[in-house]
């Protein structure tokens, strides 16, 4: 039963992949069915995980046995593991469900459905490994998985561009993941969970030495680890790809964001808190990374027009309060907050598709308005989407966003403050740019071609089923799973998450000032207001403003994601292009290379006179040398 809720998305993926053509439309049931499958099989999981405390280990046999690494399959399902089995296999489900009809009209559904079980398949091997060695096949699956549905309409070039960046900026993190891996081979000697975590305390104090520099190999560790991690959960500095994503299907961004492949790097640090909390340089740069990176992205998403951008940047700033939980020793408070994430970021997703579908696939906000009475029930999923996304008091954002703000605040030193202000003011930020994007879309004049607003319409059962079941859940799964997850006292975890008792900062929460605690919420409050303010009632005047000098600026600077692609494209990019080019191929390859090599050597052999008068092209002078070289070397053996 336990290898079956990993092998039955692969049962999917077959079934659409290689018979497809022949099942037609009923390989998405098929695709659909195994998840279903996978789904009601987690549950069980879950149920005997929380009424006994059950712990499951599963090995299937030995896959790599060399000297000392012996790395078997392996499979671990814990209290963290069936938490994220229900998140990936109930979004999943849904996605199922949703691209069904979304996706009715393309001739290559039965492919794209394989692709989403194949998703599935890699993101549960990667949540159920035992070892860290299976886990990078996951991690890798999810990465392939990816570039496959980001691809999925490979006629357009935007798509096929964006996919490469995916998987390119995707390798770095993942060098960084196997220089982690080597590291942990090499200080353990053993690649499995158990093994690594147990013995982690007692090599505390294991030092290498590079460069006269002593460094703390956990430390190392712990740092290759989160470096990798940055580039699937998209962190300042490899966050470029997750935009660019959304050049594939409306059905793979919900899925990307909301269960798989960015939730995968917050896990591994999840599943390594028995690393990361002997490390407190890795977690203080966990924390600044994941603070700043919320509210870069918050920004970033003010200025955006493309429906599906902007709620990706909210991907973005979302899972850098995931990280910022985690920098803080907080793992369950960040799981929390990964969780209700997972459906109110389906919703938005799924919501977005809903109107683009409904309105001729127009994805540009400038182009749209006055959908509120022609799309009624898309502009409440929406909604409601939208409120859980700005943590608007209970909803499900609410209760998992500001725990996380509140134990910054709770550190109590100069880091932990800084970085509760960045996560305060991304809040207002976020609720700004979520208000603009529901007036743009369904409050404001209509903007879009008259033929897409006339025929504007809600799609079937299959595309506001999900919907409507993400909305229950985005209303309510904060406030039901509150108390299991992060509530005092709670035995959920039941050792599958480490916190030195000195870092557990939940009790010292109780003790903070209360406007603290309400700050986040009032900007909050001010950022939707604010925004329904400016776009109803002040509209012109802001247009005013967007015309001067220093608002351009401003504008173009968020507009432009901060130039960080520009710099990126111009300044890194471009100077190894033009290294790989001049140097390495016309210096080396083409120069020095050829001139040493087996070309100059021939070269050399045909401008020299002696070889030259031995190239008679008579086959007998050939024999005759032949002959008495054979000789030379037979004397030579004799004599020698």
């Amino acid at each position: 039963m336990l290898f079956l809720i990993v092998l039955s998305p692969l049962f999917g993926y077959f079934s659409g992949s290689l018979f497809g053509f022949f099942l037609g439309t009923y390989s998405a049931y098929i695709c659909t069915l195994s998840i279903l499958l996978s789904l009601s099989l987690s549950l069980n999981i879950f149920y005997n995980v929380l009424a006994n405390g059950a712990v499951y280990k599963l090995v299937l046999g030995d896959w790599v046995v060399v000297d000392s690494l012996n790395i078997s399959w392996s499979f671990c399902f814990d209290s963290l593991t069936s938490v994220m089995l229900l998140v990936v296999t109930f979004i999943s489900l849904l996605v199922h469900i949703y691209s069904m009809e979304y996706m009715e009209s393309d001739p290559h559904l039965p492919r794209f459905m394989s692709y989403l079980s194949l998703f599935t398949f890699f993101m549960l091997i990667l949540i159920t490994s035992n070892n860290f060695l299976q886990m990078f096949v996951g991690w890798e699956g999810v990465g392939l998985s990816s570039y496959l549905l980001i691809n999925f309409w490979f006629t357009r070039i935007q798509a096929n561009k964006s996919a490469i960046k995916a998987m390119l900026v995707n390798r770095v993190g993942d060098f960084f993941i196997l220089l982690g891996l080597f590291s942990i081979y090499y200080l353990f000697n053993s690649l499995d969970y158990d093994s690594v975590f147990i013995g982690n305390s007692l090599l505390l104090n294991y030092n290498i030495n590079f460069l006269d520099f002593s460094v703390s190999l956990i430390d190392l560790i712990c740092l290759l680890l989160f470096f990798g991690a940055m580039g699937k959960s998209a962190q300042l500095g490899l966050h470029t790809w997750l935009p660019d994503a959304m050049e594939g299907p409306t059905p793979v961004s919900a899925l990307i964001h909301a269960a798989t492949m960015v939730t995968a790097g917050v896990f591994l640090i999840i599943r390594c808190s028995f690393l990361f909390e002997y490390s407190t340089l890795a977690l203080n740069l966990i924390m600044l990374v994941g603070s700043a990176t919320a509210f870069f992205a918050s920004t970033v998403g003010l200025f955006q027009n493309d429906i599906k951008k902007v709620i990706a940047y909210s991907t973005c700033s979302q899972l850098g309060y995931m990280t910022f939980a985690c920098g803080l020793s907080g793992y369950d408070v960040g799981l929390f907050h990964l969780s209700n994430h997972a459906f109110f970021k389906a919703l938005l997703f799924l919501s977005a598709g809903a109107v683009i579908h409904g309105i001729s696939d127009e994805q540009d906000m400038r182009k749209m308005g006055g959908l509120k009475n022609l799309l009624p029930f898309s502009y409440s999923s929406f909604v409601v989407g939208s409120l859980a996304l700005i943590g608007f008091p209970f909803f499900t954002g609410f209760y998992s966003k500001d725990t996380i703000l509140e134990v910054a605040y709770s550190k109590f030193d100069v880091l932990g403050h800084f970085c509760y202000y960045l996560g305060t003011f991304a809040a207002f930020f976020t609720a700004f740019y979520s208000t603009r994007l529901i007036f743009l879309i369904f409050l404001s004049n209509a903007n879009g071609n008259k033929n897409s607003i006339i025929n504007a319409h809600e799609g079937g059962w299959k595309l506001s089923f999900p919907l409507g079941i993400l909305i229950i859940f985005s209303v309510v799964i904060g406030y039901l799973s509150k108390e299991l997850f992060i509530g005092f006292g709670t035995n959920f975890w039941n050792g599958s998450i480490f916190i030195l008792p000195q870092n557990y900062l939940l009790v010292d929460v109780e003790f903070i000032s209360l406007f603290f605690k309400l700050l986040p919420l009032l900007l909050t409050l001010l950022g939707l207001f604010s925004a329904y303010f400016l776009y109803s009632f002040k509209l012109s005047q802001y247009f005013l403003l967007k015309k001067t000098s220093f608002f351009k600026i401003f504008y173009t600077f968020f507009n432009k994601k901060w130039y960080i692609d520009r710099v990126y494209n111009q300044y890194i990019t471009q100077n190894l292009l033009k290294f790989g080019l001049v140097v390495s191929y016309q210096y080396l390859d083409r120069g020095i290379l050829e001139l040493f090599g087996p070309s100059g050597t021939i070269n050399f052999i045909k401008s020299t006179y002696i070889f030259k008068s031995l190239q008679s092209g008579d086959i007998l002078d050939y024999l005759y040398l032949s002959f008495y070289f054979l000789l030379f070397l037979l004397l030579g053996f004799i004599f020698f």
